[in-house]
């Protein structure tokens, strides 16, 4: 059976994963009949949002804990998380991409990535296996691949900020509709724009579910 690690930043759209994108990946994953292997960092969250008011909290949270939430506690901590465990990975979206695997929200092209997550995101593309990114997940990804020297198609939709900062980073980015993806054949790479361009779940699930079925069949 095939093997996609699913990479999580917490539990909620503004502090870490969105919940819409990761549950459609999950459910795109098991109806294709495919293995997947949930994870997250075991660090600490940058902040903790209350998504019922949009404000910061007086709180601390755990990405590793918070993720085993829609997990359903099925989940393993990254660091413990190879290569050679996984036949693909994909990375959904969500503010905790960019302020707990990486703080691109904070430092832009000049971010850095979490350690587990560079050095996975890094093994998996060396090794010749499918990436899948999802909403924010390519700026994070553009990153990754600039330290390996590596130029990527990417799409984030058409927000002009986050696709100038990917040219900045040194990858190519392609702007995409809500329902549709960005492959990059040579490097095994999909993108599509979910949240960043969807106005609603159905839209942001028509794209993801295309880009499962292209990451399932380069992990065939």
């Amino acid at each position: 059976m095939i093997r996609v690690g699913l990479v999580l930043s917490g539990c909620g759209v503004n502090d870490g994963s969105e919940i819409h994108e990761s549950v459609i990946t999950m459910l795109a994953l098991d109806r294709a009949g495919v293995a997947a292997i949930l994870m997250a960092p075991n660090i600490d969250q940058l902040h903790v949002i209350n998504h019922y008011t949009n404000t910061e909290m007086e709180d601390s949270r755990n990405v590793l804990v918070e993720s085993a939430r829609i997990a359903r506690g099925k989940i393993r901590d990254m660091a413990e998380v190879h290569a050679s465990d996984v036949d693909a990975l994909i990375f959904p979206g969500g503010f905790g991409v960019t302020k707990n695997l990486c703080d691109y929200a904070m430092a832009g092209p000049d971010c850095s990535v979490n350690p587990d997550v560079k050095r996975l995101a890094t093994d998996v593309h060396k090794a010749g296996k499918p990436i899948g990114l999802v909403c924010i997940a390519p700026a994070m990804f553009a990153h990754v691949m600039r330290s390996a020297d590596v130029s990527v198609d990417l799409t984030i939709g058409s927000d002009k900020e986050t696709a100038n900062d990917i040219q900045k980073m040194g990858s190519n980015h392609i702007n995409c509709n809500v329902e549709d993806i960005v492959i990059d054949r040579k490097n095994k790479v999909i993108s599509t724009p979910a949240y960043m361009s969807a106005q609603c779940i159905s839209e942001s699930a028509e794209g993801i579910e295309k880009l499962v079925k292209a990451v399932v069949d380069m992990a065939v």
